[in-house]
C-alpha cells in the first residue's frame, strides 16, 4: 500500500499522490470529502448545466425515427 505524508503547502495541507495511483491527466478537476479520518479524493462529477452543454456540441442525427405508441394493459388492484 502506497504511503505519504501531509505537507503544508501556503495556507493549506497538501499530499503527494504517488505514481502509482496518480490520474493519467494532471489536469482532472478533483473533489475531497472527509468522513471522520478517511479523506476521499476522486474526480469531480460535472453539473447538469455542463452536461446539457455537452449534450447540444454533439451532433445531431440524420433523421429521427418514429415508434408506433405501446399498448400498456391497465392492472387491476385486488
Amino acid at each position: 500500500m502506497p504511503r505519504t505524508r501531509v505537507f503544508k503547502s501556503g495556507n493549506s495541507q497538501a499530499v503527494r499522490i504517488p505514481v502509482e495511483l496518480a490520474y493519467d491527466d494532471v489536469d482532472v478537476a478533483l473533489e475531497i470529502t472527509r468522513l471522520g479520518d478517511v479523506i476521499t479524493i476522486y474526480p469531480a462529477r460535472n453539473n447538469l448545466s455542463d452536461v446539457v452543454a455537452a449534450l447540444r456540441r454533439m451532433p445531431k442525427p440524420p433523421r429521427v425515427e418514429k415508434r408506433k405508441p405501446i399498448d400498456v394493459p391497465v392492472r387491476r388492484r385486488d
